[in-house]
């Protein structure tokens, strides 16, 4: 399994998870999160935005499962049609184990 973990601008984060549920993969976590990229920030006017405002999704799914995720995801973050800086970043890690918190079982596969 992996867990696949994508910063992305708010106003895309309905759009994803809708496609992702579209997809078949409808358990995620969504989190408001602030940062910057290699930009380091925003400066409109003379008004210097240091933190921008975006949403992290994060997928758990199996690995063979991955390639799709991924491109459901880059294709419904990316603004207008070769992208723009701050669309956003996806991160993949592997997972060993999976838990159900209420009965204390080891998920064998999700």
């Amino acid at each position: 399994m992996v867990m696949i973990k994508s910063i992305v601008r708010p106003e895309k984060s309905k759009e994803i998870m809708d496609n992702l549920l579209e997809a078949g993969f409808p358990a995620v976590t969504k989190l408001p999160v602030v940062g910057r990229g290699k930009q380091r920030g925003l400066k409109v006017g003379e008004v210097f935005y240091d933190e921008i405002p975006k949403e992290m999704l994060i997928v758990v799914v199996k690995e063979k499962d991955k390639d799709l995720v991924l491109s459901v995801i880059m294709e419904n973050a990316k603004t207008g049609d070769s992208g723009n800086f701050g669309d956003g970043k996806i991160f993949v890690y592997p997972v060993e184990d999976v838990y159900t918190i209420s009965s204390g079982f080891k998920e064998v596969e999700l």
